[in-house]
């Protein structure tokens, strides 16, 4: 069985919530607590080892565990790219360049594999390995680009947060057109609303005098975590009534 939710319109929003909570959380564990990037990243990718081998051992669909499995990538990601940008001093830049390459490289590799690259038709093992495995890359990928255009582009947190914005929307655009493909724009949208998540992130999280919210990572973190908490839930009432009337027809 396909164990991936449907992109819908609610999958979207569940998705930069995520994200943007993966960016809140990620900052409050290695900066506010002072864990540091790189014991933050070995406790967050230990996170994400547990969530995803529970994903792969599930037979079906939990929108709980999934969109566990997408939060503990976004976090591990956040903390991994400000390793590989601030502690190994690479930048931004050159950070998101390696990471940009090494997601390339999984996609070729993916793409002339044996397995379906279409998001809709991953029932395999390896399959939905290499799905997790791009979804991880995209996730640390997209917190480079979203430093990136906050810090280094002059663009500012909400001017990097309104560009990707209407990038999103160029690609939502660009899904009403038959000679593009629809796992190419899925995989635009996915990298792109991680960036997007990170500025948001920041908006939510710096001091106004920097053009943010000031709610700080604490504060950011419980409001984004109840309301991803919310659509989760709205996402699991929703699979069990699907799955009792399909039992019904089938009865």
């Amino acid at each position: 069985m396909n164990k991936l939710p449907r992109v819908t319109l609610l999958f979207w929003i569940m998705k930069i919530a995520a994200t943007t909570l993966g960016e809140t959380s990620g900052d409050l564990l290695s900066m506010t607590l002072k864990v540091g990037y790189a014991v933050s990243s070995m406790v967050l990718i230990g996170l994400f080892v547990v969530s995803l081998v529970t994903q792969l051992r599930s037979k079906r669909y939990h929108p709980l565990l999934y969109w566990s499995v997408i939060l503990s990538t976004s976090t591990a990601g956040t903390t991994m790219s400000d390793y590989m940008d601030r502690t190994l001093g690479l930048g931004y830049a050159k950070g998101a360049l390696i990471l940009a390459a090494m997601l390339a490289v999984i996609f070729v590799y993916w793409r002339y594999s044996a397995h379906s690259f279409s998001i809709q038709n991953i029932k395999t093992f390896k399959g939905e390995l290499l799905y997790w495995t791009a979804i991880l890359f995209s996730n640390t990928l997209g917190t480079a680009l979203g430093d990136f255009l906050a810090d280094d582009s002059g663009l500012g947190f909400a001017g990097g947060a309104f560009l990707i914005a209407g990038l999103l929307a160029l690609t939502a655009l660009a899904t009403f057109s038959a000679r593009i493909s629809k796992t190419l724009l899925f995989w635009i949208a996915f990298v792109l609303t991680r960036p997007f998540g990170a500025t948001m992130g920041d908006v939510l999280t710096k001091p106004t005098e920097k053009g943010g919210l000031n709610f700080g990572t604490i504060g950011s973190s419980l409001i984004l975590g109840v309301i991803l908490v919310i659509l989760i839930l709205h996402a699991t009432l929703y699979q069990r009534r699907e799955t009792s009337a399909v039992a019904k027809v089938g009865c």
